[in-house]
């Protein structure tokens, strides 16, 4: 079976339901979005803890109602989706490969394709940490399904290693259960998780945050019996002396999340080595014609409200480029924006003063955290912006609204440069 739609959207989570309702809303009727769980919703459905909604929907919303509310306007606008499916391939000429159980092996031609697969968790592999393999190991979010999807508790006495969002938010959760939480360990000297998390999740609940420690050793034969935790120095390597048995039933890694790049690959798809998803222009457009980006699966984001706003751009680029034809990209040269002084990068890495929207969000994250700095804004070594900061962190995700009058006189070899200086 060969198909044709205009936009088809891979996953059905917060990115992919906004970029299809935004779509929609700019005129194009066909539109298929292709999820792989059950459900829509993503991993949103699993997030039962409030906070979500405040900058989008402006009051404070669960993950379940926060993706409910954009799952009922899917419905309401008409757009076909197809969970239980499982897409294998897309290629560099927008076909779609995908699986399910109702119509077997299908192919889908699209005129363009929004790549919304959202991210992953690092697991175990990726950590070389020392000791057996026992039960007991799980990801924080494969802990977080069981609790609140399953109803079952993966443990009682609890280490938590990393200090991501979504093992702060466990921490408090197990504790509510009626969990021992003994510590949460993070290997950098500062927490990789927002502050209002660091505050609610372990402050509140008298649960120890250890930074420049990390886990040395992993013991037990069936099942985790305990681990030993370390401090480590400024090479990241464990201190000898400072080792710290704590007895434990279970180990939770909250040590990274990862862009789930795969389908981007075989499409031929640059990555950035250092987000891990796309690079891409202003439009969120990849490197491949017609093939957009938003989400976590381009780069992880602090909050889902700017996953939606992100997702809703990604839309309506998407429906232009359909709209437009294939000329709809064209728009003379691109501008290179590039990230200095302890911004780690910028999405989009590109921007295009002829084709740019008078503002154009421009998302970073910093390399460490600090104080009293100002982000500046450069296009060709002049400066056009500087904006201060009491303080940056590299858990909480940085806007700048790129002006489009701010490249004007810009020549086609200038560089859009964002860092920090002193404020």
């Amino acid at each position: 079976m060969n198909e044709r739609y205009d936009i088809v959207i891979i996953g059905g989570g917060p990115a992919g339901l906004a970029a299809a309702a935004s779509a929609r809303q700019c005129g194009v009727e066909r539109i298929l979005v292709l999820e792989r769980d059950a459900v829509l919703g993503g991993i949103l459905n699993q997030c039962i803890h409030n906070g979500f909604g405040l900058h989008h929907f402006g009051e404070e919303l669960t993950g379940p109602e926060y993706a409910a509310r954009f799952v009922e306007q899917v419905r309401d606008l008409g757009i076909e989706c197809r969970c239980g499916t499982m897409v294998l391939a897309v290629s560099a000429d927008r076909v779609v490969t995908a699986l399910n159980d109702k119509q077997g092996l299908f192919t889908v031609q699209a005129g363009t394709i929004v790549l919304a697969m959202g991210c992953r968790e690092r697991p175990r592999g990726a950590l070389n940490i020392p000791g057996t393999r026992p039960a007991g190991i799980y990801s924080a979010g494969t802990a977080q399904r069981l609790i609140n999807i399953e109803g079952k508790l993966p443990g009682r006495e609890v280490v938590i290693l990393g200090s991501g969002d979504i093992g702060l938010i466990m921490a408090r959760r197990l504790t509510w259960e009626g969990c021992h939480v003994h510590a949460v360990a993070e290997l950098m000297p500062y927490s990789g998780g927002l502050k209002r998390n660091i505050v609610q999740c372990l402050e509140d609940n008298g649960i120890p945050l250890l930074l420049s420690h990390t886990v040395v050793d992993i013991e037990g034969k069936d099942r985790v019996t305990g681990v030993t935790i370390a401090a480590v120095g400024p090479d990241r390597a464990p201190i000898p002396g400072t080792e710290k048995h704590y007895p434990c039933d279970t180990l939770l890694l909250s040590v990274g999340l990862l862009p789930e790049n795969e389908l981007s690959q075989t499409a031929g798809v640059a990555l950035s080595p250092v987000t891990g998803g796309p690079v891409v222009n202003d439009s969120l457009e990849t490197s491949v014609p017609g093939i957009f980006a938003c989400g976590n699966v381009l780069h992880v984001h602090d909050l889902v409200d700017y996953v939606s706003e992100e997702a809703d751009l990604a839309g309506r680029h998407a429906a232009a480029f359909v709209q437009g034809g294939a000329g709809a990209g064209d728009a003379g040269p691109a501008l290179r924006v590039e990230a200095k002084n302890g911004v780690r990068y910028t999405v989009p890495a590109t921007v295009r003063p002829g084709r740019m929207a008078d503002r154009a969000p421009l998302r970073f994250r910093v390399d460490n955290v600090y104080r009293d700095k100002c982000i500046t804004v450069t296009v060709g070594g002049r400066q056009v912006a500087r904006l201060r900061r009491r303080i940056l962190t590299p858990g909480e995700m940085e806007t700048v609204l790129l002006r489009s009058d701010w490249l004007e006189n810009a020549a086609p070899d200038d560089v859009v440069t964002v860092a920090l200086e002193e404020a």
